[in-house]
């Protein structure tokens, strides 16, 4: 089922084109990793596909099952966000927001829902640390839980793995993986790392200011556009 389908979709900024020719679809399901160099339009396609930004040009369809409060959003941390004085639990915890409503507290399944994140991605340790005393690695696996936290079919991940060492960015990797696989929550993310990108996601999206390419992982790697950026180059 397609929860997802962008249909020659552009994206603009004051009348300047940023992306053009988008034509894809996500499923439910899917792991889709959108890649690209720097200024290729990856992040603005993610703020429209949270609806943040509207296409200049064709329209981007959401399934009437994909409700708002189903997606969760883990978006690149500024400097700012990395310096947040609150505790790794209400940081986690925060994710629940959008599922709160007007009500001006956390419910008992609110609770239930972090607790169970926290174990899902073994951070418990972490819980009572405050945040901005974490390691990067750190504050990336309690961001991915409060994502977790709003997720009910749709996670978005906005270069989850920028800044971080090659261990923990394979641990990272291997947490993301394991969510869209046994949790069955479909995965959208941007990234730089090609190479991680067809290792561990089934679609690739290749963006260079228009769409060059869409299709599965193995056809990508099989094309000119993949032999280009597989064959000696390590990163976008």
């Amino acid at each position: 089922m397609a929860l997802i389908v962008c249909q020659d979709a552009s994206f603009a900024y004051e009348g300047n084109t940023v992306v053009s020719g988008l034509n894809f679809e996500v499923n439910s399901g899917d792991y889709l990793c959108i890649v690209g160099e720097n200024g290729s339009g990856k992040s603005t396609l993610i703020k429209g596909l949270l609806g943040l930004k509207v296409p200049s040009d064709g329209r981007i369809l959401i399934s009437d099952e994909l409700k708002t409060s189903e997606t969760g959003y883990m978006p690149q941390q500024t400097a700012a966000q990395k310096d947040f004085p609150a505790s790794a639990y209400e940081v986690i915890l925060s994710g629940r927001l959008g599922s709160r409503g007007i009500k001006p507290y956390y419910s008992r399944k609110d609770r239930a829902i972090a607790e169970e994140n926290i174990r899902r991605l073994g951070i418990a340790d972490l819980r009572n640390r405050c945040y901005r005393e974490l390691s990067g690695g750190q504050q990336q696996r309690v961001l991915l839980a409060r994502a977790l936290c709003a997720v009910g079919k749709l996670l978005l991940l906005d270069e989850p793995v920028a800044g971080l060492d090659p261990v923990v960015t394979q641990e990272l990797y291997l947490l993301i993986e394991k969510i869209n696989k046994e949790m069955g929550v479909t995965v959208v993310m941007v990234s730089h790392d090609v190479r991680s990108a067809v290792k561990f996601a089934d679609h690739i999206l290749h963006l260079r200011q228009e769409q060059i390419f869409f299709g599965s992982a193995e056809d990508y790697m099989k094309s000119g556009v993949g032999a280009e950026f597989m064959g000696g180059v390590n990163e976008l």
